[in-house]
C-alpha cells in the first residue's frame, strides 16, 4: 500500500541530482544487439515479446479489482505500447517503445511498494533490503541539502503524516497523524494510560493524549527515515501508532500493538528508489468509476525522476486506487515491462 500525491513535482524538485552507485538491474527483455548508437536491432527477446502480445493482452482479465472500463484501456495499452523518450550518450533525444505486463500480485502487508519494485527491477535483493537502501539513499540526499530544499521537503513529509487538522476537510473526509512508538517504550505508554483511564478518561482520549506527547511525529526527514524503516517485524525499533480525525474530532486510535505494520511507500520513496537505481520509475494508477471522468481518462502514468544520472530504462509499477488521486485503498504491483522494437512510436497509446 502506499501514498502517492497528484503532482510527486515539488518533492522532486527538493533535492539537487548527487551521483551514487546504482543498485545492479537485470531485464532480460531489454537487452539487445546495436548496430549503431542511434538504432537498436530487435533480439530474440523483443520479438519474442510481441509474438507473446496476445497471451499478456489477455492476462489482464485475470487480475482481480479492475473495473471493465480499466480492462479495456489497459489492453488497449497493450496492443499499442508506450512511448519512452530520453536522450543518448551522444545527447540526441531516443523513442524506445515498451509493452506493459502484469507482473503477479503481491502480498498487501504494507510492503508492497518494495515487494513490486523488486519484480519490476528484476533486481537481486529482498524487499527489506530494498526498504533500508531507499532509507539510506533518501537520507544522504536530504543531509546534503540546505535552506529551503530541506525546508520544502520537511512541509511535504508533514503534510503527509502530521496535516493541519483545521484545514484539508474539502478534500478527505477523514485524516490521519502518524506516531512513532519504541518498542522499548511500550510497557510504560500502556502504563500511563491506564492511570488516566483510572481517572475517568475513555479510552482512546487518554491513548491519544499520551501517544501525542511521547511519541515522535513524522514532521521532517529525520523522522520519515525512521518511519519509512518499518517493515512490521520484530527488529523495527519503533511501532507505527495512527490517530484517525474527522473534521468532528478524534475518530479512532490504531495502537498497532503487535507491531505488524508497516510504513506505506509514498512520492519520497519512489524517488528515492529511482535514484538508487538510477532509472525512472512510473507509477500507472488506474482510476475506479469513483474518480474517473471517462474511460480514456480512468489510468495516469505518474513519473519519478531519478535524482541522479539516468542510467538504465524506466521501470513500472502499477497501483489500483479507489478515488481521486489513490484515496482510499492503494497497493503497488510489479509490471513487467517488454522492448518492442518491432512497434512504431508515433502509433503507440501513451508517450511518456
Amino acid at each position: 500500500m502506499g501514498k502517492v500525491l497528484c503532482d510527486s513535482s515539488p518533492i522532486a524538485e527538493t533535492f539537487q541530482p548527487s551521483p551514487s552507485p546504482a543498485l545492479p538491474w537485470r531485464d532480460s527483455t531489454t537487452t539487445t544487439t546495436t548496430t549503431t548508437k542511434k538504432k537498436m536491432a530487435p533480439s530474440y527477446e523483443a520479438i519474442k515479446a510481441v509474438a507473446d502480445l496476445e497471451e499478456r493482452t489477455s492476462s489482464w482479465d485475470r487480475v482481480t479489482g479492475l473495473e471493465e472500463q480499466q480492462k479495456s484501456y489497459l489492453q488497449r495499452l497493450h496492443a499499442k505500447g508506450v512511448v519512452w523518450k530520453h536522450r543518448d550518450e551522444d545527447d540526441e533525444f531516443r523513442s524506445v517503445v515498451f509493452l506493459l505486463s502484469h507482473g503477479g500480485d503481491v502480498e498487501a502487508d504494507g510492503n508492497c511498494l518494495f515487494t513490486a519494485t523488486e519484480k519490476a527491477t528484476g533486481a537481486e535483493i529482498d524487499a527489506r533490503e530494498l526498504r533500508r537502501r531507499t532509507v539510506k539513499r533518501f537520507l544522504e540526499d536530504y543531509d546534503g541539502s540546505e535552506g529551503l530544499v530541506k525546508e520544502s521537503t520537511d512541509s511535504a513529509i508533514k503534510h503527509l503524516y502530521s496535516p493541519d487538522l483545521k484545514a484539508g476537510w474539502g478534500i478527505h473526509v477523514v485524516q490521519e497523524v502518524k506516531l512513532l512508538a519504541k518498542k522499548a517504550d511500550r510497557e510504560g505508554l500502556d502504563l500511563a494510560i491506564s492511570e488516566l483511564v483510572d481517572l475517568g478518561l475513555q479510552r482512546e482520549v487518554a491513548a491519544e493524549s499520551i501517544y501525542r506527547e511521547r511519541c515522535i511525529g513524522v514532521t521532517d526527514g529525520s523522522s520519515w527515515a525512521k518511519y519509512m524503516s518499518i517493515s512490521g517485524s520484530l527488529e523495527d525499533d519503533y511501532d507505527i501508532v495512527t490517530l484517525q480525525y474527522t473534521e468532528e474530532g478524534l475518530l479512532s486510535v490504531d495502537e498497532n500493538r503487535e507491531g505488524h505494520a508497516a510504513a506505506f511507500g509514498d512520492d519520497i520513496a519512489i524517488e528515492s528508489l529511482a535514484t538508487e537505481f538510477q532509472r525512472e520509475a512510473f507509477v500507472v494508477q488506474a482510476h475506479g468509476s469513483d474518480a474517473m471522468v471517462d474511460e480514456d481518462n480512468c489510468v495516469f502514468f505518474l513519473p519519478h525522476r531519478p535524482r541522479s544520472k539516468i542510467s538504465g530504462p524506466p521501470f513500472f509499477l502499477f497501483m489500483k486506487g479507489t478515488g481521486w488521486c489513490g484515496a482510499g485503498a492503494d497497493h503497488y504491483e510489479p509490471l513487467i515491462a517488454h522492448l518492442a522494437p518491432l512497434l512504431s512510436p508515433e502509433k503507440a497509446a501513451v508517450v511518456l
